[in-house]
C-alpha cells in the first residue's frame, strides 16, 4: 500500500510571506516537497472562489499566507482576507469538509523558519485527514 501524499496550494503575499518562503529556501530550512506556491500582491486578493477551485482542482489542503496584522502594504488587506477566511471556515463546516484543509497564517518575510515549519505542520495535518474527497453533481 502506497502512503498519502498531500497536495497543498500555498497562496503567498507578496510581501512578506513569500519573502518568508525564500529566506527559508536561503537558510536550507527542510519542509515537504508537497506544497505549490502561488505569489498574490496581498492576501485579500484571494477569494472563496480562488479557495474553492484549488480544492475542486484537486487540492487536500489550502494554505493562504499574509502580512501579520497592522503592517500590510495595502493598509488593511490582511484585515480583509481574515473575515473571508473566518467566512469560508464555517462554509466548510456546512459542506461536512474538514476546516482544518484550510489555514491562514501571517508570516512575515523574516521569518523563513516559521514559513518551514507551517508547511511541515499544514503537510503533516492534511496527511493525517487523508485525501479530500468531493463530490460533483452530474
Amino acid at each position: 500500500m502506497t502512503s498519502f501524499e498531500p497536495k497543498i496550494i500555498v497562496f503567498l503575499c507578496n510581501w512578506c510571506s513569500y519573502g518568508g518562503g525564500d529566506l527559508a529556501g536561503v537558510n536550507r530550512e527542510q519542509y515537504p516537497p508537497n506544497v505549490l506556491g502561488i505569489k498574490v500582491m496581498c492576501s485579500s486578493r484571494i477569494t472563496p472562489e480562488h479557495i474553492m477551485e484549488s480544492f475542486m482542482d484537486g487540492a487536500d489542503g489550502v494554505l493562504v499566507t499574509g502580512c501579520h496584522p497592522g503592517d500590510c502594504h495595502y493598509i488593511d488587506g490582511n484585515y480583509k482576507t481574515f473575515r473571508k477566511m473566518d467566512m469560508v471556515s464555517r462554509m466548510f463546516e456546512d459542506l461536512g469538509i474538514n476546516p482544518g484543509r484550510l489555514r491562514l497564517e501571517w508570516i512575515s518575510s523574516a521569518e523563513g523558519n516559521k514559513f518551514a515549519r507551517v508547511m511541515r505542520e499544514m503537510t503533516q495535518l492534511v496527511r493525517e485527514l487523508g485525501p479530500l474527497e468531493l463530490k460533483e453533481e452530474v
